[in-house]
């Protein structure tokens, strides 16, 4: 009979410090609701943020996660590639530089698309789908979106396929929100520049991610439900208050302690 906590997760804690990752275990349906028993806690919140290199999605997805946590929210802050630790053994081959790669051969499109795709089916499977379940508030650094804008915008893939493939790792799963920070190609990749270490990705040609760029706006016009475009040229705190503006009606009845994680024969 054993309980996990924070602690138990090392040593994967330690493989990125910036994120709060449990081991979550899916609840259970416990029969229909008796008489004098609490209301239920609604599904979890599941927002993601996109963007180009440099675009700064990243320090704004922890910092609503540090906001979000200060009023007594449940957040699991993740990524992609990676996320679990399966999924962060994927992270490192694709966005290792060419040179640091086991191989000198060159990835192909279609392998480096079905590697994303081995990452997020691990990582919805493991993380996100069991959090949402119990009602976290799930906040990921990349999704299905930028498999869109960078393998079918960027390398040029068939953008069909690809949303058939993602909707078969993720079982259709879809965020509830998604945050889009735009910005010109040459500024976020001047930021790249100044960053201690760069990936693969940055090291693109300027055309590749000027593709990426159009994919992520072509994506934004046709999802305006759902994607929220961010003026990433803003301050950094005109951007973190427009972010907690969007999110806050979106977070009554969200769970506000995290529950206990327990083996699942305890």
């Amino acid at each position: 009979m054993l309980q996990a906590t924070l602690e138990d997760c090392n040593p994967f804690v330690e493989i990125f410090n910036d994120l709060d990752y449990h081991i979550p275990v899916v609840s259970t349906y416990s029969g229909p609701k008796r008489p004098g028993r609490a209301k239920p806690k609604r599904s979890g919140l599941f927002i993601t943020f996109e963007g180009i290199e440099g675009s700064g999605k990243t320090s704004q997805c922890h910092h609503l996660a540090t906001t979000l946590r200060e009023h007594g929210y449940w957040v699991i802050e993740t990524r992609e590639p990676g996320g679990t630790p399966w999924a962060e053994q994927i992270r490192t081959l694709l966005l290792s530089p060419q040179n640091q790669l086991p191989s000198p051969e060159p990835l192909t499109p279609e392998t480096e698309t079905c590697l994303i795709l081995a990452s997020r089916s691990h990582h919805v499977t493991h993380l996100v789908t069991p959090a949402l379940a119990r009602g976290a508030i799930v906040l990921c650094d990349r999704f299905s979106d930028s498999t869109l804008a960078y393998q079918g915008y960027g390398r040029g893939l068939d953008l069909t396929r690809l949303r058939q493939m993602n909707r078969w790792v993720t079982h259709g799963l879809t965020p509830h929100l998604t945050f889009l920070f735009d910005l010109p190609v040459r500024q976020g990749l001047a930021r790249r520049r100044t960053a201690a270490q760069q990936n693969r990705l940055d090291r693109e040609p300027l055309a590749f991610h000027q593709r990426v760029r159009r994919g992520f706006r072509a994506l934004a016009m046709h999802h305006r439900r759902r994607i929220v475009s961010i003026d990433a040229r803003s301050t950094f705190e005109a951007i973190a208050q427009q972010i907690f503006h969007t999110v806050s009606p979106l977070l009554e009845g969200l769970t506000q302690h995290p529950p206990s994680f327990e083996s699942p024969d305890r």
